[in-house]
Order: structure tokens, then C-alpha cells, then sequence
């Protein structure tokens, strides 16, 4: 299948907060602790990747409160209930929990006092204590809620990283993919995954990775199924890596078009992201995997503000215009010598 035709893989509808509490202590190894309703987090379900500071709702608005996202109090939040008088605090807290809030979490080491814990009992709402700063924590939640709930797709063909640019090598089953890669990881680049290759968004990058049953382990025709890392050392892998370029192999006698100069950049859309394609013919002897690397070294240049294509077409612009002046031939490169006669 074409990559531009893979079908979006839905994400993740639901994440229990028991599961969520302890995916940030494991995962992230942020410090968070329930202190409320341990025994209903597994029936409490976070659905999106959304935060929410209620202090506005804790100040009596509650028009626009989206109370279906996880509720981040921090320093402001818990200075303002503080200043209220016991029956306002309670009051105000108690509204809050009236809204169907799947997990309420009190950071930079605040806490709730006995009262607003007991109303937050009374209505079945969890309740979660960290000493992370506000900003951070909510940073590091908003990125995993927001892999944990990503698109997916899956394509076929082999990831590499090359000389730090994740380039997913495709074409037709036994063009040569694996061998290439196989190539690159002996020459020191690494192996994200081969023949299958699952494709993550998050924000506007996508990310590859390799399934569960095929990390680490490489096909070649002929030989038979090799693992990596076992072969080649944890050098030779890597377990993620963000998709800058494709490199699409066909046989030369199929390709109908071929790029000559890199002035017309072509891309493909996946998951709605654009990503550069390079497609390269391959003949017999043609060295793939050099090639593989100058595409990410060229990547490399663009990305800080070189492109060899255009200063080519600066340089053949401008001795067309002295051309139209003095017309002379090309002089060579080297002015003189040197008695350099080898």
C-alpha cells in the first residue's frame, strides 16, 4: 500500500487514573500519590489530553467550565481558598465537585485541608498530591496524555537513523530495504525497526517506532531473520525516532521521472504531516548506502541554511548575466597550478 494511502489507527479512547497515577510514577518517575478514592480510581476515565486550572470556576464561574479534564491546582488556585473563609471555601469547592471530574491534582506540594477532602469523598472524586511545579508537571502530563491518546499508522518499509536524521527507507518487498539497512548499521547508524514500521503523530512530527514482535530483529533474503542488537551491540538500535525523510527505492527501468538537480522538493502527506520524499532509482553497483548518507548529511545542511541546489542555479544565473556582456568561456577552477604535475 502506497504510504500516502495508510489508514489512521484510532488512539486510545480512555485512561483509568489509577492507570494515569501510576504510568507518571513509573514512566516519567514524577512523585504523585493518590490521598482520595484509591479505591475508584480503576472506575474513573481520563478521555483527553486537555489540562484545566478550575480557578475561575472556583470563583463562582462555571459557565465554560470543562469539567471533564483533568484539574491541576496549584499555587494560585490554592492561595485563592485559603483566603476564603471556612463556609466560602467549602462552598466554593463544593461546586466544583458537583461536575463529573475524573481526577483532581494538587501540585507544588499543595494540599487540600481535611474539609475539601471529605466533600471530594462525598462525590467519588480522586484526589492526587506531587511536589512538581506546576508548569513542568503540567508539561510532562500534557505530553503523555497526548502520546498515550495519538493517531497511529502503520507503514512498510525500514527506519534507520542516520548520522541523527530518521529516514524510513520504502519501495517494493524485495528491492533491497533491509540490505541497505543492514549496511548502514555495520557502518555505524542505527536501526529503529524493519518491514514494519509504527508511525505515532504527536503535534505535528510523527514518530517511528518498531512493534512489540519485530524490534530489534532484521529480514534478509537468503539468510534469514537477524537480531540487531544482539549482533551488533545497544549501539545499533534505537527504540524511537522522529520521520524527517523518506527515501522511496525502485528500479530504474520503473521510474518514469528523476529528479536531477533537488530544486523541486517533493513531499508526502501522512497522518496530514508533510514529509520530504526522495525517490531513488537503483541500478546494479549503484552504493545505496552512501547515498542514504549524503541524503542525511543534505538534510543536515538545509536544516542550518545550505542548499547546494540553489547556490548552483545562483552561480548559473549569474554567468548567464555576465555571459550576455562578455561572452567568454568558463574558466576552470584553478587559477594556477602551482607546478603540481602529477
Amino acid at each position: 500500500m502506497p504510504l500516502q494511502n495508510q489508514k489512521p489507527i484510532p488512539g486510545k479512547e480512555k485512561i483509568s487514573v489509577d492507570t494515569l497515577i501510576s504510568r507518571l510514577n513509573s514512566k516519567l518517575r514524577i512523585d504523585i500519590q493518590l490521598v482520595e478514592g484509591k479505591e475508584i480510581a480503576d472506575q474513573r476515565f481520563v478521555t483527553g489530553a486537555d489540562l484545566h486550572r478550575p480557578g475561575l470556576a472556583l470563583a463562582g464561574y462555571l459557565e465554560l467550565f470543562t469539567h471533564r479534564k483533568v484539574q491541576v491546582i496549584g499555587n494560585t488556585e490554592t492561595q485563592y481558598l485559603e483566603h476564603l473563609s471556612d463556609k466560602d471555601r467549602s462552598d466554593s469547592f463544593r461546586k466544583l465537585t458537583e461536575f463529573d471530574i475524573p481526577v483532581i491534582i494538587c501540585t507544588a506540594g499543595n494540599k487540600l485541608g481535611t474539609d475539601l477532602l471529605e466533600i471530594a469523598r462525598t462525590h467519588e472524586i480522586p484526589v492526587a498530591y506531587t511536589s512538581a511545579n506546576s508548569t513542568k508537571f503540567m508539561m510532562l502530563l500534557r505530553d503523555f496524555l497526548q502520546d498515550y491518546f495519538a493517531v497511529q499508522t502503520m507503514a512498510h518499509g525500514t527506519m534507520v537513523d542516520v548520522y541523527g536524521i530518521g529516514i524510513l527507507i520504502s519501495g517494493k518487498s524485495g528491492i533491497g530495504k533491509s540490505e541497505v539497512a543492514l549496511d548502514l548499521v555495520e557502518r555505524g547508524h542505527r536501526l529503529v525497526s524493519d518491514d514494519l514500521v509504527m508511525l505515532t503523530k504527536k503535534s505535528n512530527i510523527l514518530i517511528a517506532s518498531a512493534t512489540e514482535m519485530n524490534k530489534h530483529f532484521m529480514e534478509i533474503r537468503g539468510l534469514g531473520i537477524v537480531n540487531v542488537m544482539s549482533m551488533f551491540g545497544i549501539r545499533s538500535i534505537r527504540y524511537q525516532k522522529r520521520l524527517e525523510v523518506i527515501l522511496e527505492l525502485s528500479l530504474w527501468e520503473e521510474t518514469a521521472d528523476v529528479e536531477r538537480t533537488g530544486l523541486d522538493n517533493e513531499t508526502i502527506d501522512i497522518l496530514d504531516t508533510s514529509i520530504p520524499l526522495i525517490k531513488l532509482p537503483i541500478t546494479p553497483g549503484k552504493n545505496i548506502t552512501v547515498i542514504a548518507e549524503v541524503i542525511a548529511m543534505n538534510y543536515l545542511l538545509k536544516h542550518y541554511g545550505y542548499d547546494a541546489a540553489e547556490e548552483f542555479q545562483n552561480k548559473i544565473h549569474s554567468h548567464i548575466a555576465k555571459k550576455k556582456f562578455s561572452p567568454e568561456m568558463p574558466e576552470r577552477a584553478v587559477e594556477y597550478f602551482e607546478g603540481d604535475l602529477e
